[in-house]
């Protein structure tokens, strides 16, 4: 077993995990699921309903003090402490039977992340970390292995992982991000969670997204920051804070965030 900080905190959000494996697990592919519209016109399912009241009811019984942030409905509790969830994070994915989705589960204390957890059961991975207790990957807190970002230093050998093309068009920056695009070695739209846990790893360079919420952001954000990334919004502010996301490997960050604002890295 691979040396890791494990505190109560870390413990809990992996069993908030656990819970939420088991529901989304059993509710992916089936035939009655069930999904709606939200105001905005993205989709929410039962499962992602489902989700999200049990891990407030466990939260409830095991913090009752602590806050929730939750997508899908009120923010609950009080103090400085809160647990940022989104309980489905690629829910478009999960009702057209596309594997790539995650739970994603932060603690945060005051404006500083603590603990983040990020559970993509239907691809058998999950990633964790701790505030200065670094970042991991593996199946279970028993079979882990510590992630760390790449070391490449140049856009031109770089990998980038995104979402959706049509959100920076509509963000008013489609243009420079077919920039970035082109001087990129590769470019892939893995998407959502997965671009950041892929970065966490190693395995791309850079991810980006112009429009996300805190939910979004929170777990994404400790794992990359604990694997020795760089997580900031396009103003070059670090933190889940938004509205958008930007995220590198600390040689190719600056470079990466001038080339968006359409400016030279100096």
């Amino acid at each position: 077993m691979v040396a890791q900080s494990l505190t109560e905190d870390l413990r809990l959000a992996h069993l908030l995990a656990d819970q939420a494996d088991a529901i989304t697990m059993a509710r992916f592919k089936a035939l009655d699921l069930r999904v709606d519209s939200k105001p905005d016109l993205t989709p929410v399912s039962d499962a992602d309903i489902a989700v999200e009241d049990a891990i407030r009811t466990m939260l409830q019984r095991t913090r009752p003090r602590d806050g929730v942030h939750g997508e899908e409905g009120e923010d609950t509790g009080w103090g400085p402490r809160r647990w940022i969830i989104d309980p489905i994070d690629g829910t478009a994915n999960f009702v057209r039977q596309v594997p790539v989705w995650a739970t994603l589960i932060a603690l945060m204390d005051g404006d500083a992340v603590t603990v983040a957890v990020v559970s993509a059961p239907a691809l058998n991975r999950r990633w964790w970390a701790s505030a200065e207790g670094g970042a991991f990957v593996g199946r279970n807190l028993l079979n882990a292995v510590p992630c760390q970002v790449s070391t490449v230093l140049s856009m031109a050998d770089a990998s980038l992982s995104y979402s959706e093309i049509g959100e920076w068009v509509d963000a008013g920056l489609g243009q420079q991000f077919a920039n970035v695009l082109q001087a990129c070695w590769r470019t892939r739209a893995y998407g959502d969670f997965w671009s950041y846990m892929l970065l966490a790893e190693g395995a791309v360079d850079l991810a980006a997204e112009p429009k996300l919420s805190l939910h979004d952001m929170a777990a994404p954000y400790l794992v990359v920051a604990e694997a020795g990334g760089i997580f900031t919004n396009l103003d070059g502010a670090p933190g889940p804070f938004g509205p958008s996301a930007i995220a590198a490997n600390p040689h190719l960050h600056a470079e990466f965030l001038a080339r968006l604002r359409g400016k030279r890295a100096q």
